[in-house]
């Protein structure tokens, strides 16, 4: 297969196409290789339009998901940014081409084994892997201008919006019902601003569901 045929397609046709412009986002999506995040029986696939599953509940996000998502975030070089869930390291990758400093956040110590092994085959020496559970966030690198967060969630954990830095913003996909939503989520002198952005059909992060409804 061509992967850098798979790459260009991937950036023409799923990112560019969904009023993604950032220019540093294009460019680290057309480089870095995609193939290298998957289980080696679905490299053949990781360029599609769909969430890749990697593990047993865990997903690689879509790339056209991921790319407006931190499009909304409008990261800067100095920016130190949490990957809450950053699985085998792919967003952690788009994301060193971008910030100073990238936190990623894995609480499968194979996933992070295998982040930390892709990232530093590829010399990506701005992320640091951290094991930890998802839900706590990383408090102690806290604050951040930047948190990720890679899957849907029912809603933010009040512990990981409280490691905004002032004039932080949050990003991820919400779920409460059927269909999930990015969210675009604004620190102002404590002050939470949310901003809808798109849909999205991004599997949860386990952990994060919403609470099942009773009914009488």
């Amino acid at each position: 297969m061509d992967y850098a045929e798979a790459r260009l397609n991937m950036v023409e046709n799923q990112i560019r196409t969904n009023r993604v412009t950032d220019p540093l986002i294009i460019k680290a999506m057309g480089e870095l290789p995609r193939e290298a995040f998957v289980p080696g029986e679905k490299a053949g696939i990781a360029y599609i339009d769909e969430d890749i599953e990697i593990a047993p509940g865990r997903y690689l996000m879509e790339p056209m998901v991921l790319a407006r998502l931190l499009q909304a975030a409008e990261i800067t070089e100095s920016d130190v940014v949490l990957d809450i869930g950053c699985g085998t390291g792919y967003a952690s990758a788009v994301l060193s081409h971008m910030a100073n400093t990238v936190v990623a956040l894995e609480s499968d110590a194979g996933l992070a084994a295998q982040a930390t092994e892709t990232l530093s085959a590829l010399e990506i020496d701005t992320v640091a892997v951290v094991e930890g559970a998802l839900s706590a966030g990383a408090p102690k690198q806290a604050p951040y201008d930047v948190i990720f967060i890679g899957g849907a969630v029912a809603e933010v954990p009040q512990a990981i919006a409280g490691q905004l830095a002032e004039g932080g913003r949050l990003v991820a996909v919400t779920n409460k019902k059927s269909i999930g939503t990015g969210a675009l989520i604004t620190n102002h002198r404590g002050i939470l601003t949310r901003r809808d952005l798109f849909d999205a059909a991004t599997p949860f992060l386990p952990g994060f569901e919403p609470a099942p409804e009773f009914v009488f």
